[in-house]
């Protein structure tokens, strides 16, 4: 019996479990990444309901205190927990990365997908948009914001979206353009379907590999970004935490009280690096490589 257009569809479009490859050093750096990544989530929850200390509690007998049983990463300035205050300080990691990259895959992605199925013009002026978003970092998204609406974390986190938007919109017209050329969608345009149901349908499933891995790395980014940040006054503001301004508030104390700079330091380094081992580690899982671009 003959099948119709949209049958053959189903069955000629590849399915994501078909991406799937084992590799043991994939393994390894996804276990790692994931444990580091998972820790501190963990840590971001667990100061939602338990620290320490308060992490905004002054008590100047403490100032500069070091590490001790009471105070295992010692005291700043003002007499307030380090490790109290480094666990919040995970609350605007996670906060931040979320939604900044949030909105750089909602509208990357939606870019992306348009200026795939539309070509012509309306590609031409999308991925023009998208070379001009890349000559502007986001420090200076963050200044021009700041400038205009006053600093906040709000501000560094508008700043870091629209800065990882162009990166998403790229990565994704050039590969949905991939799809778009193969039989299973050529055939989904011969049943009838048009070009937003077969982007929906049948490209935008094929590209969630690759923007899972992208979401990681841009995560890492996002990150350093926050940090970057806050640690010149544009992202987190007093008294409330984060590793950046962990960082700025130490930059004076290096040698009377190292700790205080060291801590934030590590948990930014150890946060960045779970992330790029847990990108590494899905793309050999998932491997993108094999994936049209």
């Amino acid at each position: 019996m003959n099948r119709s257009p949209s049958s053959r569809v189903l069955s000629v479009g590849p399915t994501l479990r078909a991406t799937l490859r084992p590799s043991t050093g994939g393994s390894v750096r996804l276990f790692v990444g994931l444990s580091l990544t998972a820790l501190m989530l963990a840590v971001a929850l667990l100061s939602l309901v338990w620290t320490p200390y308060p992490p905004d509690a002054i008590d100047m007998s403490q100032r500069l205190a070091g590490p001790s049983s009471a105070h295992w990463l010692g005291c700043d300035q003002l007499g307030r927990d380090q490790l109290s205050r480094l666990m919040v300080g995970a609350q605007s990691v996670w906060l931040v990365g979320l939604l900044a990259v949030g909105l750089g895959l909602v509208g990357g992605t939606l870019l992306g997908l348009v200026a795939a199925a539309c070509r012509g013009w309306v590609e031409a002026v999308i991925l023009r948009a998208c070379d001009l978003g890349f000559a502007f970092p986001a420090l200076l998204l963050a200044i021009v914001l700041a400038a205009a609406l006053g600093p906040g974390l709000v501000i560094a986190m508008v700043a870091i979206g629209l800065h990882a938007m162009p990166s998403f919109a790229r990565l994704v017209n050039g590969s949905a353009k991939s799809w778009w050329s193969r039989d299973f969608v050529q055939a989904a345009r011969v049943a009838g379907l048009g070009p937003w149901r077969i982007t929906q349908s049948h490209v935008l499933p094929q590209l969630t590999p690759l923007l899972l891995v992208q979401c990681t790395t841009q995560f890492a980014l996002a990150v350093l970004a926050e940090a970057g940040l806050s640690y010149l006054g544009l992202g987190a503001q007093p008294p409330m935490a984060s590793w950046g301004r962990l960082l700025a508030e130490a930059q004076t104390l290096m040698f009377e009280a190292p700790q205080l700079a060291i801590a934030p330091g590590v948990a930014i380094t150890l946060a960045v690096l779970g992330l790029n081992l847990l990108g590494d580690g899905l793309r050999d899982r998932l491997d993108p490589k094999g994936m049209p671009r």
